[in-house]
């Protein structure tokens, strides 16, 4: 059994909600830094996030870069977890995503709930 934590951010919301879309980028690099693994699965309107050039656009806060945080997280190593049925509705395909995303299904997700400490979903 592993004795690292870890802990899963399901997002949820994109333009529609700069606030909720920002906060699991925010919360996910306090975890990082204290040496908690997180986990971002992006669901609905969350994974346009992944979108070449689209979280430039996403604006929550002066000083706050979306784009910057979802590189800080995929340069660190983690990978941005789409939901594939989400992925499919909005008619995207893997070339339109940023490097470090990945589109999954629902047994992957299961996993990652099921395998963190804590799961919080915005």
């Amino acid at each position: 059994m592993s004795t690292e934590k870890k802990i899963t951010y399901i997002a949820t919301y994109g333009e529609d909600n700069p606030e909720k879309a920002t906060i699991p980028f925010i919360l996910a690099t306090g975890a990082m830094a204290m040496e908690v693994i997180p986990v971002i699965i992006l669901q609905s309107n969350a994974v346009m996030l992944a979108v070449k050039d689209f979280a430039e656009k996403i604006i929550f806060k002066e000083g706050i870069s979306l784009k910057q945080l979802i590189n800080n997280y995929t340069e660190a190593g983690y990978k941005l977890l789409l939901c594939g049925p989400c992925v499919e509705k909005r008619n995207l395909q893997e070339k339109d995503f940023i490097d470090g995303a990945m589109i999954i299904g629902a047994a992957r997700v299961t996993e990652e709930v099921l395998s963190s400490v804590n799961v919080i979903t915005y």
